[in-house]
């Protein structure tokens, strides 16, 4: 152990982390590994979470690697089955199949379940990425394929990865968050060329006008930026935006 230069200063490599005075511990990392006889609160420290993390991605990017062209579809999880939206979603679901196109949702229930029953019914991929909630278990019985996620971001970098548009149902915080997730990243050039449609004119009339005449208005935003949305009432106008079937993409429409 050196003593950094000065005389009583204690100096500890920790692997690549160094250890200074008070902050040296008085064990070693193999120590820690082969004494089963010591604590297990070290499986809910961050240095572990790390490896939790790389494995939500080696699991999500090797079942989904092949799957092939899609798109993803957000909606509230609270859509009753009896609400329009939910066989909106149904719709969506089958007429993305039928335009070559596998689904990808957030594997809950209510609209995320409708576009899913939707693709499965169609004979497409119908694939489901859940996340570990408190008041959510398990993926709806429509996903073909299935991972289930602790971590948002990982769960997020999927929807990102392995979509080529969104198509938006009605929905609420984690709706708003997936879509302003995506504008953002377009905004940014994180990605290109992804198109975003909102299903529903009267259910977003209300956010668009906001954007418009508020966060447009006072400079927030630029006009390319409302650009990259497109509203319609139309599914097969939906379906067509998302998968590069009818014009340029990211039209507001009133």
């Amino acid at each position: 152990m050196a003593d950094g230069g000065r005389r009583g200063v204690k100096d500890k490599f920790k692997g690549p982390v160094r250890q200074r005075r008070r902050q040296v511990d008085g064990t070693t990392t193999d120590q820690r590994l082969l004494d089963s006889r010591g604590p297990s609160d070290w499986v809910h420290t961050d240095p572990w979470r790390v490896l939790r993390i790389q494995a939500e991605f080696v699991e999500g990017f090797g079942a989904l690697a092949e799957l092939g062209p899609a798109i993803g579809v957000f909606g509230s999880a609270r859509t009753p089955v009896d609400h329009p939206s939910y066989a909106q979603g149904v719709e969506v679901g089958r007429k993305l199949v039928e335009a070559g196109y596998a689904v990808i949702t957030g594997g809950g229930p209510g609209a995320m379940e409708a576009a899913n029953k939707g693709a499965c019914e169609a004979g497409g991929v119908s694939v489901g990425l859940g996340i570990e909630l408190p008041f959510e278990s398990g993926l709806n019985e429509w996903c073909d394929v299935g991972i289930n996620f602790r971590y948002f971001f990982a769960r997020k970098t999927m929807f990102v990865k392995y979509s080529q548009g969104f198509v938006v149902l009605p929905g609420g915080l984690g709706t708003l968050d997936e879509m302003f997730e995506a504008l953002t990243l377009a905004q940014t050039q994180k990605v290109t060329a992804f198109p975003v449609v909102l299903l529903g004119t009267d259910y977003w009339a209300g956010l668009l006008d906001w954007l418009r005449e508020t966060v447009l208005a006072d400079g927030k935003i630029n006009p390319e930026d409302l650009d990259r949305l497109m509203v319609t009432d139309d599914v097969d106008e939906a379906v067509a935006a998302v998968t590069g079937q009818t014009g340029p993409e990211g039209q507001v429409r009133p």
